[in-house]
């Protein structure tokens, strides 16, 4: 009997070893810092949650050396080391995995990041970029010259590069996205193009990635943000809302539809490129406005004095409105607006029908529907 009760005790005894060994070999990070220069440095781990960084883990520095070793995490993400109470920072990507973060604390954000696998695919896409933006950043600096000089020919036809250059950029990274459904990279960068896609355009990439990276949390924002955009598609009604002026009187948008085209211009005070379009914006409206075309400013400014400061600076003479919440404002999420300037063009019953029109495309449009 006592035997039987023995090998009742080591096999009890053996399971609960197993037990705890699947609990110890249970995925996991671990990160080996090697950063030297740092003695008796704290480093802070930390991600971006609803807007705000957070800290997920720490560790001091021995001689430039440190580890952290965390739980499981449900999938690769964007994440921060950042030495405590300092500016000095690098970014990676963190997944279950022993991850070695080398380099020197006064250039920390050249560190170098191996050993997780993600972070080696975005490397591997900022490597193929450099070429391009190399050349992005020579154009950059050619420009501040040319405006500086007041060369408008220079300024003009380097705009026309950059714009070149912009484009095979884009091209270059949604082919990463094509070509690398199951890189949790991907959801990033997709957020990243998303701004100047279309609904149908950001659905089809969500559509091609595999199921475990389209339920990251980022694509999940995204499946949110294209079922708003469907809303605001050209062929749709534009949804109605109401705003004060400038002199705190209530405006909605359906009191200003019934003119033969209606703009809702989405723009800021603080916004460079707003303000540089426009001049563009007040020449259509002075050519057309007798004609049925009409302008609905929507601003994403915070203060007041500003936005009524670069009302009357660019000559903006039609309606303006705003809830000064800058990017909290309740139209610009109504109409999944992410980027400024944004503009629909309305018929006369309130249908969509453009979207992001600015310069000559805009007088191009306008001209269409209400001739010369």
């Amino acid at each position: 009997m006592k035997k039987i009760k023995m090998m009742k005790n080591l096999f009890y005894l053996a399971f609960i070893a197993v037990v705890f060994a699947a609990c110890s070999t249970e995925p996991h990070y671990v990160i080996n810092g090697k950063i030297a220069g740092a003695d008796s440095v704290k480093f802070l781990l930390q991600k971006r949650v609803d807007g705000k960084m957070i800290t997920i883990d720490s560790a001091i520095a021995y001689k430039g050396s440190f580890r952290m070793k965390g739980g499981s995490v449900k999938h690769p993400e964007m994440v921060l080391l950042t030495a405590a109470n300092t500016r000095l920072r690098t970014q990676f990507y963190l997944e279950n995995a022993e991850i070695t973060v080398a380099g020197k604390i006064d250039s920390l954000f050249a560190a170098k990041v191996t050993g997780s696998k993600t972070q080696d695919e975005y490397n591997g896409l900022i490597q193929a970029n450099k070429v391009l933006n190399d050349k992005y950043t020579n154009l950059y600096t050619q420009y501040q010259v040319a405006e500086q000089s007041g060369d408008t020919a220079k300024v003009a036809q380097l705009e026309k590069e950059a714009t070149a250059i912009e484009g095979e950029m884009t091209t270059l990274q949604k082919d990463f996205i094509k070509n690398n459904p199951s890189s949790f990279v991907a959801p990033a960068i997709l957020a990243s193009l998303s701004y100047e896609m279309d609904g149908n355009e950001i659905e089809s990439y969500i559509n091609a990635m595999d199921t475990a990276v389209a339920n990251t949390d980022i694509i999940r924002n995204l499946k949110e943000r294209v079922a708003i955009m469907k809303t605001v598609a050209i062929g749709q009604k534009a949804p109605d809302f109401t705003m004060n002026d400038p002199e705190g009187n209530p405006v909605s948008l359906s009191s200003k539809v019934g003119a033969k085209l209606l703009l809702v211009d989405f723009w800021a005070a603080w916004c460079s490129p707003c303000r540089r379009e426009n001049p563009n914006v007040v020449k259509v409206y002075r050519e057309y406005n007798k004609k049925g075309f009409d302008v609905f400013g929507v601003s994403l400014d915070q203060k007041k004095d500003d936005w009524v400061k670069a009302i009357s600076d660019d000559k903006l003479t039609w309606t303006h409105v705003s809830d000064l919440q800058y990017w909290n404002n309740s139209a610009a999420k109504l109409y999944a607006v992410n980027s400024i300037p944004a503009n629909f063009l309305l018929d006369e019953q309130g249908v969509i029908i453009g979207k992001n029109l600015r310069g000559e495309d805009l007088a191009a449009k306008v001209k269409e529907v209400l001739g010369n």
